[in-house]
């Protein structure tokens, strides 16, 4: 069963957007996305600790290609902003892959960020111009405004995701994007805040059970790529017993995540899709503390 997309919003009081707040938006992604790298222990993925299940890549791979696609994140916030169509920020997010690649001698590090984050940016711009109701949550602004095109738009066939997606009838980035990143808001944000309460003045223990949940649940592509069906279950198993056991709740939990990031380092394991999916969380919870 298929659910249906979301209808089209009204849009309300249009005003001017200010390059000042694409900026800011532009900012604060990047900052979510250096947090995301500022986490340990992630099972399988890149940290400023490690490498994780990479080769190709570290810490400061991701930190020059942050610093890449910065101006062109404001560019989508810039472009939500004008009421531009999924076409126009498609040609910015191609934009800036190129220069994530020039930034890592063509290292995909942000590609999926680049997609989902690049979009919530979109989002906050349009709501930032008052292009529709500012009381909505950004991820139901992507789903309005431009879920169609996200659907509707070209397939990137040698892509990881598009791969699995073929290989294995997996849903992917494009359709957590058309459907108002649900991940985000039903896993990512619950578990950041669960981690806040339980680890109180730990930053860095909240986001760890929130890249955990991601992990247990989300139908990562990147997992099937790299694992098939059998790497995804394991993956999803060992970050779901992580949780069962109290995550960082409980005593002695970092010593069990690191544990767990060797296991997924062993299989080459990388919950590329989660992180993005973390990185997005991150945004959507500073941009939605205090909604204007």
């Amino acid at each position: 069963m298929t659910a249906a997309l979301p209808s089209r919003a009204v849009l309300v009081r249009r005003r001017p957007a200010r390059p000042t707040e694409a900026a800011e938006i532009a900012a604060c992604a990047a900052q979510c996305l250096l947090l995301e790298v500022e986490t340990y222990p992630k099972p399988g993925l890149v940290s400023h600790v490690d490498a994780g299940s990479h080769s190709d890549m570290d810490a400061a791979t991701f930190r020059d290609s942050a610093a890449a696609i910065t101006p062109y994140l404001a560019d989508l916030a810039e472009a939500g902003a004008a009421g531009c169509g999924m076409s126009r920020l498609r040609v910015i997010g191609l934009e800036a892959e190129a220069a994530m690649r020039a930034a890592t001698s063509g290292v995909n590090t942000h590609r999926g960020a680049i997609f989902g984050l690049g979009l919530l940016c979109a989002a906050a711009g349009a709501r930032a111009a008052r292009r529709i109701h500012p009381i909505l949550p950004l991820g139901e602004i992507v789903a309005r405004l431009w879920s169609d095109g996200i659907v509707d738009g070209p397939t990137l066939l040698r892509s990881h995701g598009s791969m699995a997606r073929l290989r294995f009838g997996a849903g992917g980035a494009r359709v957590e994007a058309a459907f108002g990143f649900p991940s985000v808001y039903r896993i990512g944000l619950p578990a950041l805040r669960r981690g806040r309460r339980a680890a109180p003045g730990d930053a860095e223990a909240a986001r760890v059970e929130a890249c955990f949940a991601l992990i247990a649940a989300v139908e990562d592509t990147n997992l099937l790529h790299r694992g098939g069906p059998d790497g995804l279950r394991f993956a999803q198993a060992a970050a779901q017993d992580f949780l069962d056991q109290g995550g960082v709740c409980a005593s002695g939990w970092r010593d069990r995540a690191r544990s767990i990031h060797d296991s997924f380092v062993a299989r080459r394991l990388s919950p590329g899709g989660s992180a993005d999916l973390l990185a997005m969380t991150l945004f959507v919870d500073l941009q939605e503390r205090t909604i204007p």
